[in-house]
Formats: C-alpha cells, structure tokens, sequence
C-alpha cells in the first residue's frame, strides 16, 4: 500500500509512523485512518521491530481531530461505521506486541487526544495541547475518549474535560497524569529516541509479556491479575533472552537481548 497520508519510517529497531497532513492540522479521515491500520499490520508482522512512535507532522500538530469537512457528511448508519473503524484501529494499536510512544508535538484534539490515550504513554512538546473538543459540535467522542481518558486520569477531572469540551496545555496535562514528560519542542523528538533506544535494548518476548500482562490485569482484580502475571513469568523463562539476561548478570556484562517470539 503507498501512504500518502502517514509516513512510516524505520531505522534500526525502532519504527515512525508520521500524521502527514499538515495543511489541515493532520486532521483524521478515512482514508488516514485506513492507512494507519495497515501500518501497524504491516509493523506487527516484522520481528526486527521493538517500539513503535506516533507523531505529526509539521509543527502545529500531532492530530488536530477529526476532519470536519467530512464528519459534517455523515449520516447515523455512516457515523456508526466511522467510529466503529476508528475503535478497531486503535485496539489494533493498543493490542501491539510492542511499546508504543506517542509524540505530540502540537495540538492533539479529540481523536488526536484519543489516539495518544492508546499509546502506552506520552511525551509532549511544551506547545502541545489536549482536549476533548467533540462536545462543541454537538457530539461526544467517538474515538474511545469516554473510555480511555477516565481509565487514565481522574475520573471527576475526565468528565469535566469532556463536557465542557475544554482545551489544556502539556504541563497541566502532566499534572493530571495524562502526559508522562514535557519537553522544549526543539528536545522532543531528541528525549522520544532516548526512551525508545532504552526500551528497544530490552528482550522483545519480555516486553511483549510485560504490556500484555499490564493490560490484561486493569480489568481484572489483583488476585486474578496476579496469576496472569506469574504465567506470564514463566513463559518469559521460555525465552532464551532469559538465559542470556541470567548469565550476563553473574558474568558482569550487558546482555544482548536476540530472542524472538519462535525462538
């Protein structure tokens, strides 16, 4: 598939996909949104791949929300479908095997805030900005916001950002848990890599176990969430990035993590 609205870059173990329509603020439409969903099809495939990140292009925005031109055209049965596409894209997303860093690097609206909530955390330019803006226009959001935004901060707080459509900025976002760290626009790009190289030196089976388990337990309660962890860490002795975690340790080396998911 050619990308004419995302760009999708990949350098050593660390892939980039990039919202490529600055002109309308990287705004979503359909055709992104089919775009994205290939992408992570084609990332999830690729073994050599161990963090993903998000950002956008230009310096205005990572995703300026939905693109209204053609949100004004849709009838119920239509707006049903749209939101329905947009929620399997982003379970896609937030089931990848591998981390994933949102990059926010300007105004992250609606489905902008949504998408970087199914990142598995973010890091944001001092410009940015989040909001939940859907209530404006006489909608709610359609993206997973209701959801997600309230599984990740508070509740109380959640709701006041989605009903009364407000807008925030990074730092009282980091505040309210939202935003893991802010950074000058010029760093955040610089810092995003720093993390990802981090996380790309761990063993990918470790990793994969390590999100799967997180996620799998916020649903759960601890007892249960409990036993999924300890099957999870048996399995991980499965892998021979165990073995190699293990022997370097006593050794008094760095480990060098190449197990894979058949190995």
């Amino acid at each position: 598939m050619e990308y004419t609205h995302i760009i999708l870059e990949e350098k050593e173990s660390v892939a980039m996909i990039t919202f490529n329509r600055p002109k309308v603020l990287n705004a979503l439409n359909s055709a992104l949104l089919e775009e994205l969903s290939h992408a992570l099809e084609k990332i999830e495939k690729q073994e050599s791949i161990r963090v993903l990140i998000l950002t956008g292009a230009g310096e205005k925005a990572f995703v300026a929300g939905a693109d209204i031109a053609e949100l004004a055209t849709l009838t119920p049965l239509s707006a049903k479908h749209f939101a329905k596409r947009g929620h399997e894209i982003l379970h896609r997303l937030q089931a990848l095997p591998i981390p994933v860093i949102a990059a926010v690097n300007g105004f992250a609206l609606g489905g902008g805030t949504e998408i970087a909530m199914a990142c598995d955390f973010i890091y944001a330019s001092e410009n940015a900005a989040f909001g939940q803006p859907e209530i404006n226009l006489g909608l709610i959001p359609g993206f997973g916001g209701t959801q997600r935004l309230p599984r990740r901060i508070n509740i109380a707080r959640a709701k006041e950002l989605i009903f009364t459509g407000a807008m925030i900025k990074a730092s009282e976002a980091a505040e309210i848990g939202l935003v893991n760290k802010v950074f000058p626009p010029e760093k955040l790009m610089e810092e995003v890599m720093k993390t990802a190289s981090v996380i790309a030196s761990k063993g990918r089976v470790a990793l994969r176990a390590a999100k799967e388990t997180v996620n799998a337990g916020l649903d759960m309660d601890l007892y249960n969430g409990c036993r999924i962890e300890v099957d999870a860490f048996a399995l991980c002795m499965a892998s021979p990035d165990a073995r190699e975690g293990t022997s370097a340790f006593l050794e008094k080396r760095k480990a060098v993590f190449i197990g894979g998911y058949n190995a």
